[in-house]
């Protein structure tokens, strides 16, 4: 990096003097009348990409990115460490590509193993394996130590910000709205 600019990594300091989000959304405004909701979706967006870089860079020395972190939790999660690879995605809510690129890897990397679905005869199973388990309790630590990237804000901010994302989740259809009368996803007084 020169001179403080920005030198292609999305989660490097820009140090503009200006907000380049709300520049866009005065020059939008101009021609276009305001829209608040192109302001929030383009804030997301770089908010994505800081913390993707963030998250990514955290766990780089166990050779994991964010998504093959969130497969082996998931695994981890399971009463018997192992899920069949369509309900791996319906979990992490990708495409089953997605899951199937990510248990490759982390089969090459011996932290998860395939076996045969007792269950289904034509299913497979990924199971989490001894060396998945170390590394995730390891990348689990190390992400937990720097707040998941998002230590600038408070603890009831982040439930703030869980709500106000839950809402579009039910409204996009992730899953049904768990209590209509009192507003989606209200966080509950005590989430310990």
């Amino acid at each position: 990096m020169s001179g403080g600019r920005y030198s292609g990594g999305v989660g490097n300091p820009l140090n503009l003097p200006f907000d380049p989000i709300e520049r866009a959304h005065e020059n939008w405004a101009r021609r276009w009348g305001a829209n608040p909701a192109m302001a929030a979706v383009t804030s997301i967006m770089r908010a994505q990409q800081i913390l993707i870089d963030r998250l990514d860079s955290t766990l780089k020395p166990y050779e994991l990115t964010f998504a093959r972190y969130e497969a082996l939790v998931l695994l981890t999660f399971s009463s018997t460490g192992a899920l069949p690879l369509g309900k791996i995605g319906e979990r992490l809510m990708v495409h089953p590509t997605s899951v199937t690129n990510t248990i490759d890897r982390l089969e090459r990397q011996g932290l998860v193993c395939r076996r045969p679905n007792p269950r289904d005869g034509r299913g497979t199973l990924a199971e989490i394996t001894d060396a998945g388990r170390e590394v995730v309790e390891k990348a689990t630590r190390d992400l937990t130590a720097m707040d998941f990237g998002l230590g600038c804000y408070t603890e009831e901010e982040l439930w703030a910000v869980h709500t106000v994302f839950t809402r579009l989740r039910v409204s996009f259809g992730d899953f049904p709205d768990p209590d209509p009368k009192s507003g989606e996803g209200d966080a509950p007084a005590d989430r310990t």
